[in-house]
């Protein structure tokens, strides 16, 4: 009886040994850095002239994924923002895009817009925003309602990222349009903490501002050759993009988040935020989230084959290095901290590169028009469509029960009549995708994308390298190919190197961090934590 005691006891401290083992190695703070509209392929093109201790740190020495992707067609940035915090595809988190028109009443909804919140005080009123319409909660939130000794937040540029990265608890913060201080809406809180206030009344923003945006490098260190802003290029391989808008540096905003400052500012108050609200500091994980939106803002209207896309980052690797010495540095036990570098979509290439024929756009006004004359010559002279978002066209439900026409029919021959439009591939009517199952390919990712009660009526696919038509926009994300859907993912913790070639979901993320903070992963989660990391604690 005694040996059979004795020996208990020695499993049982073998057990809670492990168990102690384990839970030593569960992190105190995850910094989720997601960089707009970066692709994956973008780490390695750029990365001669990447410092050691900024990308580089990362991509050498945490575990890098070269092949995470989008796994759905509308790559859109709402959608991806959303793809990453709750671990699942728009098809269930319900996050289509940032607009959409309501069936019953054909309203217009936004996706953040909330007339119940307020702005925080003091705010020059971008604040009337609310997760309200995200449909599954984010990894943030799962933190949050397992423990609320934690801390969940977000920074970023856009309100939409702080908060679709952030949820339903927790906290995000972004800029003002008017003067770039540090807001809030009151669906966090009621009140900007007092440190923040005086963070924006000491305007500590405004040191970043770039009044005239120079060449970190000389020309011959630049991969690309097009240029159209940034000043001092002189080489005779460059070129000048044409039909971009020059008046974006002219306001406190543009100057700010359509330049490198924007990354900097966002990363220089998230290290003040870690400090100031003392994340990481006990036995409670918090998690923070850093969007910088600025790299889509600069994709978007410069195109990544620019100049100017490529400065930002060689300047954003350097923003990148500073931060992680920074942060490093607050904490003696450096497997206590994780950090992950991922992206909501890469972009596409730019319409109009290298000389004056543009590549080919899709013009969705006169896309309108003409399905309107099919529909009017048909059925009789009305206005069928409410609009065009999400790669989809919405119909006027409201009108074609008045008049008594089928639905369905009118959204199956609206399907037939778009493919003899040059730049669509494929067009595929809400019917069909309610009540087929598509198994493989496009039509695979097409589904992924679709929301019954908010996909449009009719979902259309571009050709390969098309976009759609959008003014001041060079490159754009959401035709849902490689380009768009192949994006980085690292994951950076002590001790753990490792270069991963096989197919991984961007929505393995989530359920990853979950697993690694030892709590639930989000409930609408699809994928399983990554091996990569099972492996290593199990």
């Amino acid at each position: 009886m005694r040996r059979y005691f004795i020996r208990t006891l020695s499993i049982l401290a073998v057990a809670l040994a492990s168990y102690t083992t384990v839970l030593a190695e569960r992190p105190r703070l995850v910094v989720n850095i997601i960089v707009g509209s970066l692709s994956n392929s973008d780490l390695d093109r750029f990365s001669a002239n990447f410092s050691d201790g900024g990308f580089k740190r990362l991509m050498e020495g945490g575990v890098r994924y070269h092949n995470a992707m989008l796994d759905y067609a509308n790559t859109s940035t709402a959608a991806g923002l959303a793809t990453i915090a709750t671990g699942t595809e728009p098809a269930t988190h319900g996050v289509v895009g940032k607009h959409w028109w309501n069936y019953v009443d054909g309203s217009y909804v936004e996706l953040i817009f909330d007339g119940n919140a307020q702005a925080v005080a003091p705010s020059t009123g971008t604040g009337k925003y609310s997760p309200h319409r995200l449909n599954a909660p984010t990894i943030g939130d799962m933190l949050i309602m397992q423990n609320n000794q934690s801390k969940s937040c977000t920074i970023a540029i856009d309100p939409l990222s702080a908060i679709l990265l952030t949820g339903k608890h927790g906290v995000g913060y972004w800029a003002e349009s008017k003067q770039t201080h540090w807001t809030t809406s009151s669906a966090y809180t009621s009140t900007l903490p007092k440190w923040i206030s005086e963070y924006n009344r000491e305007d500590q923003n405004d040191m970043y501002h770039m009044k005239r945006w120079r060449p970190l490098y000389t020309a011959q260190h630049y991969t690309n050759s097009e240029v159209a802003v940034m000043e001092g290029i002189t080489s005779k391989t460059t070129t000048l993009i044409k039909g971009v808008d020059l008046t974006l540096a002219n306001s406190s905003f543009g100057k700010m988040c359509y330049t490198p400052a924007g990354n900097s500012m966002a990363l220089k108050f998230a290290f003040q935020y870690i400090t100031k609200e003392s994340l990481g500091r006990d036995e409670h994980p918090d998690i923070i989230n850093i969007s910088l939106d600025t790299a889509r803002y600069i994709a978007e209207t410069y195109g990544t084959e620019s100049m100017e896309y490529e400065d930002m980052l060689y300047r954003l690797d350097k923003d990148i290095e500073d931060f992680l010495v920074k942060l490093y540095a607050q904490f003696k036990h450096k497997e206590n901290i994780v950090v992950t570098l991922s992206s909501y979509h890469g972009t596409s290439p730019s319409y109009n590169i290298k000389g004056d024929a543009p590549r080919e756009r899709l013009n969705i006004g006169q896309m309108e028009v003409l399905v309107n004359a099919f529909l009017g010559a048909k059925y009789g002279s009305d206005r069928y469509i409410l609009g065009f978002a999400n790669k989809a066209l919405y119909l006027d439900h409201t009108l074609i029960n008045n008049k008594r026409l089928s639905l369905a029919t009118i959204r199956e021959e609206v399907a037939t009549f778009l493919l003899q439009m040059r730049g669509i591939s494929s067009a595929i009517s809400a019917t069909a995708l309610r009540n087929t199952f598509f198994g493989e390919g496009r039509s695979r990712l097409m589904q992924q994308s679709f929301y019954a009660t908010r996909s449009g009526d009719v979902i259309i696919d571009l050709i390969p390298g098309w976009i759609v038509e959008q003014e001041g926009v060079r490159s754009a994300s959401d035709a849902g190919y490689n380009y768009d859907r192949n994006v980085p993912l690292i994951i950076y913790q002590s001790g753990k190197t490792e270069s991963v070639e096989r197919e991984v979901s961007i929505e393995a993320l989530a359920p990853t961090l979950a697993y690694i903070l030892g709590i639930e992963r989000p409930w609408a989660a699809t994928e399983p934590a990554l091996w990569e990391f099972r492996k290593k604690i199990d």
